[in-house]
């Protein structure tokens, strides 16, 4: 069975003291406490900013060997600027995004053999931005064709109609991973895994990303659970056992708003998986 490397979408969130940091923990204490327990991460900062090298120098320093730092590309690339709606005269358009690209794969090659896939995260494209799945295909294969060979990738999409086989033989030209995302307007994985192979390349990558309206319903402190999700997590370990058997490595991270906490919902899943 392959090895599995789970961990939260970031570490930042100040609410965990007290319930994961030690009380009176400092947000400078953060990334090397958290990677006494997990051996991976997801940076979600990276989605709002690009991150200076030494910046991504001092993730490096504060962390272990063996330790893999996951991040996403930023919004100004998979997004196109910062509003509202997403703009596809920027999307992946190399003239409007290369410089920025650019400056992010260097940062992040600041990791060194630290460093886990990146993740293109887009956003849900409605008509008036993509009036078909062909356009975004077309831009992201050869986006993802003048990517560094150096780095891994992951591409996530949120529109559940473009998750077939065409997005598929794209990633696999480009030996990127399609994320699996548990996000409440999407299929569940586990329902993917019933018509389609979600095998792209030799690893996996999955978000428990949940109903953030739900849980912001019953909690604003993210420092304990207040749904329970043991039903879907029984549905992935189920799924990630298999894929495991195909697959050397397996990515996963947790949300806050899946079900309040992400520490103890990844480590249930954990559990589930007997780490």
């Amino acid at each position: 069975m392959g090895e599995l490397l789970y961990g939260t979408s970031s570490w930042s969130d100040k609410s965990w003291v007290g319930s994961f940091y030690p009380d009176n923990t400092q947000p400078a204490q953060f990334l090397g406490l958290y990677a006494q327990e997990f051996r991976a991460v997801e940076a979600d900062v990276t989605y709002y900013r690009i991150p200076s090298r030494s910046m991504v120098e001092g993730w490096r320093n504060r962390t272990p060997d063996g330790f893999r730092l996951c991040a996403k590309f930023p919004r100004s690339i998979v997004h196109g600027g910062s509003g509202p709606r997403p703009d596809s005269g920027v999307v992946l358009v190399p003239e409007r995004v290369g410089e920025e690209t650019d400056l992010f794969l260097d940062a992040m090659s600041a990791l060194a053999e630290k460093c886990g896939p990146l993740v293109l995260q887009f956003p849900y494209f409605n008509k008036e931005a993509f009036a078909s799945p062909q356009p975004f295909y077309e831009r992201l294969d050869a986006y993802l064709g003048k990517l560094p060979k150096d780095f891994r990738y992951a591409v996530e999409v949120r529109n559940k109609w473009w998750v077939k086989p065409a997005l598929f033989d794209i990633l696999r030209s480009h030996d990127a991973a399609l994320v699996l995302v548990e996000l409440n307007y999407m299929p569940h994985p586990a329902e993917l895994a019933e018509k389609l192979d979600l095998v792209t390349t030799d690893f996996v990558y999955g978000r428990l990303i949940g109903d953030r309206k739900k849980v912001e319903e019953k909690t604003k402190s993210f420092d304990h659970l207040v749904l329970d999700k043991g039903a879907d997590l029984d549905r992935w370990a189920q799924l990630l056992q298999g894929l495991l058997e195909e697959v050397p490595k397996a990515y996963v991270f947790a949300n806050n708003h899946y079900a309040g906490h992400g520490p103890a919902t990844i480590r249930a899943l954990a559990e589930k998986l007997g780490e």
